[in-house]
C-alpha cells in the first residue's frame, strides 16, 4: 500500500508544515507515503497516478468516523491497486477531470477547512487510521 497526498500549492506557514511533516514522518514509518504540491488545476490533472484509488476532498463528501475511516483504507488496500491518492484542491476547489476520476469524495468535516489546513488534518487521520488497523494505541502528545 502506497499513499500519496497530491495538493495544490505549497503548505504555509511554517508551523503546519512542521506539523504535517511531523504526521508523514510516522506514516512513513508504516507504509510510504508521497507528498506532491502542484501549482494550478492542470498539475492537479496530470498529478493523478494511473491505477490509484483517487480520493477527493470535498465539502459535500462522505464524512467518516476514525475507525470507518481505517476500515475504508483497508478495503481499498485490498482491491489489488494497493495506492490511494488524496487531492486536496485550491481555494475554488477541484477542477471537473479531477472529479471525474475519482472513486469515493471525502469530507474531513462539515465546516469548510483551509486547504493547507485540511492537509494537516488529513495526514494526522491517516496515521490515526493506521494505527487503529495495527491496534496500536494512539499516542497524545502535547
Amino acid at each position: 500500500m502506497k499513499f500519496i497526498l497530491l495538493c495544490s500549492g505549497k503548505q504555509k506557514p511554517k508551523s503546519l508544515r512542521e506539523l504535517t511533516d511531523d504526521y508523514l514522518g510516522r506514516i512513513r514509518r508504516m507504509v510510504r507515503i508521497d507528498e506532491r504540491e502542484v501549482t494550478d488545476d492542470r498539475g492537479l490533472v496530470k498529478g493523478l497516478p494511473d491505477g490509484a484509488h483517487v480520493v477527493t476532498l470535498e465539502v459535500h463528501g462522505k464524512q467518516l468516523s476514525s475507525e470507518a475511516f481505517a476500515r475504508q483504507i483497508e478495503s481499498w488496500a485490498s482491491t489489488g491497486k494497493g495506492d490511494i491518492c488524496f487531492v486536496i484542491g485550491g481555494a475554488e476547489g477541484l477542477p471537473a477531470e479531477v472529479r471525474a476520476r475519482s472513486s469515493f469524495e471525502l469530507s474531513l468535516s462539515p465546516l469548510t477547512l483551509p486547504h493547507r489546513l485540511a492537509r494537516l488534518v488529513l495526514a494526522e487521520q491517516i496515521y490515526r487510521a493506521l494505527t487503529i488497523l495495527r491496534g496500536e494505541p494512539y499516542a497524545r502528545e502535547d
